[in-house]
């Protein structure tokens, strides 16, 4: 199992989706993938891309301006 992080911020919807999608799809199930962002929409837009995709999302922690969220490979790791 990896942690692979994916530094997404100061960017804006769709990028931070996008930049994920990117590198859970180089990853195996059970990997996990860290995104940090500043967007806010990423709280609704990367959950909604999880279940899309069969992934889980472990974690969404916000502290100031930075949202870290965790994600557990499962299924395809597409």
């Amino acid at each position: 199992m990896s942690v692979t992080v994916v530094d997404a911020r100061h960017l804006l919807c769709p990028l931070p989706v996008i930049r994920t999608q990117d590198a859970v799809g180089k990853l195996q199930p059970g990997d996990t993938v860290q995104v940090l962002c500043t967007d806010p929409g990423v709280v609704h837009d990367i959950p909604a891309w999880c279940r899309v995709h069969g992934h889980e999302l472990c974690t969404i922690t916000e502290q100031e301006y930075e949202i870290a969220i965790s994600i557990c490979i499962g299924g395809s790791g597409s």
